[in-house]
């Protein structure tokens, strides 16, 4: 029963017709009033990620008819962002490949910026913000913050602090009521972008709302996607790791994509199941479940695949899908099965806590009742989804889903499967 009102509540929260029910009456009530379309948009200037998308506001600005509301917000509280220290490491380096590949600036120098030069940089940008000059101003703040440059950025005065402080509260307040954690975020119309990788998501909303200035509907990100074009030709099979958790939406989003990369490339595919973070003692704070719940909907869109007949796994269900998952592996079948568990309990509404709907999950995948049966006995797969942990915190890695070829750098999310797919293309010599 519970697991029905769960699938039921998940399958309103992503109905297209609810989306787009708000999208109507937002766009009614902004045209009967008049008011210009507004673009809220959260910095926390020790964000790598806002360092990027900042640069990018001038031409979302001269892109669209829209009014940027800025507001400042400081980090995301630690329930929202474990393993603060991992996070921050790993999100300089990916700021720096995905600057890289958008044109943009941004060069990881090791660390996070010093708290006083943090501090000073955040009175100039609330100073920017009071005097509306916020789009012009924020990306030199932020370049002499990140770049560590001596000279400081000249016309403008330090904002006191007590009035940095009032904007902050303000900021991270309207954040958490209108449902985010996380700075380098922009809201429209009842739906949150979060940074360059939901940038294009906003465009599309902004290019069906009429707010197009010209004709020119080209990605501002620029980021690229997979290809699959390229033949692989030196003869390599490079091994293709592939961290995941049965409880991730965002691994049930990656796990069909890997596959097909494994298999066009001819990589070796390595499962490497942990545990979920909640049960790992990780609390996810509510508009953290549901921001992830309502994004992967529309990423799930985006790929075809079907998403929202939810029946969370967490506890049990997991367990009960890890212990047959180990076992599967080693018959040749846990892509197999972890495809079927995943589409089960994210997009069917399985429950896999159930006997009738674990086996229904394993069937599908080739196994019967007595694989099952001699799978939920073995408890061995406790040790070797811990063992899979640590190798992923080795990897300097928290989360899932996550990837690496061979013994090159690894990758965090399904957003990076492009990056994954450069790294087989080196690996196995592929071309034209």
């Amino acid at each position: 029963m519970k697991a029905a009102i769960g699938t039921a509540i998940s399958s309103v929260l992503t109905s297209p017709a609810l989306r787009d029910g708000r999208r109507l009456l937002a766009s009614a009530r902004r045209r009967l009033s008049g008011a210009a379309a507004q673009v809220h948009y959260f910095h926390q200037a020790d964000d790598p990620y806002s360092h990027l998308l900042v640069q990018l506001l001038p031409r979302l600005l001269e892109r669209y008819r829209i009014e940027l509301q800025v507001h400042l917000v400081p980090a995301p509280e630690d329930s929202a962002a474990p393993d603060r220290v991992r996070l921050q490491c790993w999100s300089r380096s990916d700021a720096a490949q995905l600057a890289a590949h958008a044109g943009l600036d941004f060069t990881d120098r090791g660390g996070q910026p010093l708290a006083e030069r943090q501090a000073t940089a955040e009175a100039l940008l609330a100073a920017a913000l009071e005097h509306g000059r916020f789009v012009h101003n924020a990306p030199r703040i932020s370049e002499w913050l990140w770049a560590a440059q001596d000279e400081l950025p000249l016309g403008l005065e330090p904002l006191p602090a007590a009035e940095v402080a009032r904007l902050f509260e303000e900021g991270a307040a309207l954040r958490k009521r209108l449902g985010h954690y996380l700075g380098g975020t922009l809201y429209f119309e009842s739906e949150w972008f979060w940074g360059l990788d939901r940038l294009d998501y906003l465009q599309e909303r902004l290019q069906q709302a009429g707010l197009n200035r010209g004709a020119d509907v080209s990605s501002l990100a620029g980021l690229p996607q997979v290809r699959c074009t390229l033949q692989p030709r030196n003869g390599q099979r490079p091994q293709l790791y592939f961290y995941c958790s049965l409880r991730s939406p965002y691994t049930y989003l990656a796990a069909r994509r890997i596959r097909l990369l494994a298999e066009h490339y001819g990589a070796d595919l390595q499962l490497r199941p942990v545990m979920p973070m909640v049960m790992r003692g990780l609390p996810v704070p509510l508009e953290k479940r549901l921001y992830i719940v309502r994004d992967s909907k529309r990423i799930a869109e985006h790929f075809g695949l079907p998403f929202g007949r939810i029946a969370d796994p967490v506890g049990r269900p997991t367990e009960r899908g890890l212990a047959l998952l180990f076992q599967a592996l080693q018959v040749g079948k846990g892509s197999a099965f972890a495809e079927s568990f995943l589409q089960g309990v994210w997009a069917e509404g399985i429950d896999a806590g159930s006997d009738a709907g674990l086996l229904k999950i394993a069937r599908r995948a080739g196994l019967d009742q007595a694989f099952v049966d001699a799978a939920l006995a073995d408890q061995g797969w406790r040790a070797q989804a811990e063992a899979n942990r640590e190798e992923m915190l080795g990897l300097g890695l928290w989360g899932v889903p996550s990837f690496r070829v061979d013994q090159r750098p690894a990758h965090w999310g399904q957003d990076r499967l492009w990056l994954i797919e450069e790294d087989l293309i080196e690996a196995t010599g592929a071309h034209s």
